[in-house]
């Protein structure tokens, strides 16, 4: 029996649909878990890894996470603020990003301020309202599902507040932003306030949670492998410096070193320039499918 099997199965809530179900299930795949083929299934078992998945509305996994019915999900940030519900993040997750914004008629509104007495139409009534709240603003705010921008033409509101990515659809309506930003999101790992993450370093918590980070920290970083001469080896080792200090080992050829260091993944490629610029040889670049740090 494994360490993580010998705990009570932890129950975690997966995203069913939508671009937060396709890379939930890729990095969970990624971590060495099990996950649905069949896209109508709505619970997996993975006792080899001590985990249960249930399958649910985005919208919904805040909900039974902060009742404890379940106890861990991935879900959007938006989706965890708009439900009021008791749970909160426990790490982000770097995928599903998207930004809240308000807009209105093209030169209408300018900034925030601006909103006071206006009727806004929103899929996200919670964090509107609590934003506004927060600024002491009075305003109206309607509760659409689904696209809102029609909502102005239509006398139903005045401004919207939705997610915006390029704002093509919003510059369609005859729309555009204003002032600042809502909420920045992502997806984030959720817990209930005060849940699992108690159950110290060996939990099954704890091993999902650090699971999960050596598949982000490997998708941010590569492993750098070159040669340099002994000479030029405190230069080139803080170009670097690795995450604990790097690995060096003398080679065959007299005068030389073998340096070995994990860097970012961005700008790893100007690294490179630069490394061979100071005299390195043999660089190679690995890609790191997983770590534990």
């Amino acid at each position: 029996m494994t360490a993580q099997t010998s705990h009570q199965t932890l129950k975690i809530a997966i995203p069913n649909k939508g671009s937060l179900a396709t890379a939930a299930a890729d990095i969970l795949r990624e971590s060495g878990y099990r996950q649905r083929e069949d896209s109508k299934q709505l619970t997996l078992a993975d006792p080899d890894n001590g985990v249960e998945f249930f399958y649910l509305r985005p919208r919904d996994i805040a909900l039974y996470v902060g009742e404890g019915t379940l106890d861990v999900g991935i879900t959007g940030r938006d989706l965890l603020r708009d439900s009021g519900a008791k749970a909160e993040e426990a790490l982000t997750l770097g995928f599903g990003r998207s930004t809240f914004r308000f807009a209105g008629p093209r030169g209408r509104y300018a900034e925030i301020a601006d909103l006071a007495g206006t009727r806004i139409a929103t899929s996200y009534v919670g964090i509107v309202r609590t934003f506004l709240e927060e600024r002491g603003l009075d305003a109206t705010v309607v509760r659409l599902d689904g696209a809102v921008e029609s909502s102005i033409q239509l006398g139903v509101a005045d401004v919207v507040a939705d997610v915006v990515e390029t704002g093509s659809t919003l510059r369609q309506a005859g729309l555009e932003t204003f002032g600042e930003s809502i909420l920045e999101s992502e997806a984030v790992l959720i817990t209930r306030v005060g849940g699992p993450r108690d159950g110290g370093p060996h939990s099954a918590f704890e091993i999902f949670r650090r699971r999960i980070e050596g598949v982000l920290v490997a998708r941010s970083y590569v492993m750098m492998d070159y040669d340099i001469a002994d000479t030029d080896l405190e230069a080139a080792i803080e170009l670097t410096p690795g995450i604990e200090g790097p690995t060096i080992a003398p080679l065959g050829r007299e005068g030389w070193s073998a340096v070995r260091a994990m860097v970012p993944r961005a700008g790893s490629q100007r690294l490179m320039d630069d490394l061979y610029n100071l005299g390195a040889r043999g660089i190679l670049l690995t890609d790191i499918h997983a770590c534990r740090l």
